[in-house]
């Protein structure tokens, strides 16, 4: 959908709100998931967690950022998400084609200091194996002291095909 001429992105979303809003489902759905499911994906708009797992509302806690990375933040997320609200079962999804495939974080820090004039010490994760990145994420949750001793699965979202492949 396209944004009509002077009107915002930020005006089509709250346009949109209020469409969807009147029509929404508002059942009374519990903070606790109901799969008792935590998912760790990639930020990548070409992915759509709920709709690649059949997720609906209520289901699960789904965690995004770019690379689908272990990052301390993700891993706070994960300890509330089992020790306060119950989920009992972990799924790290990286994809093909991620763009954090495609960059080096010394070559990006390097380009971004140039055109800001700040070096800030702000690691952004990129890997060059997407198989070994996702062992790597899991391994960072089941080896965190604060994480429960919970099944955590490694997976790969093909996006030519939409299936997902186990890795861990």
């Amino acid at each position: 959908m396209t944004t009509p001429a002077g009107t915002s992105e930020y005006e089509r979303i709250l346009s949109d709100n209020r469409r969807i809003a009147a029509s929404l489902e508002r059942s009374d759905l519990p903070a606790t998931p109901r799969r008792k499911l935590a998912v760790l994906a990639c930020m990548d708009a070409r992915v759509s967690v709920e709709e690649m797992l059949g997720l609906e509302r209520g289901d699960a806690h789904v965690l995004r950022n770019a690379g689908g990375l272990a990052s301390d933040d993700a891993i706070r997320s994960l300890v509330v998400s089992q020790h306060l609200l119950g989920t009992a079962e972990v799924l790290v999804i990286g994809h093909t084609g991620c763009g954090m495939l495609a960059f080096r974080d010394e070559d990006v820090r390097r380009d971004l200091s140039g055109r800001t004039g700040a070096d800030v010490d702000l690691p952004l994760g990129a890997f060059s194996d997407l198989e070994a990145n996702i062992r790597s994420q899991v391994d960072r949750i089941t080896t965190h002291p604060w994480i429960r001793d919970v099944p955590v699965h490694g997976l790969i979202y093909e996006t030519d095909t939409g299936r997902l492949r186990e890795v861990v």
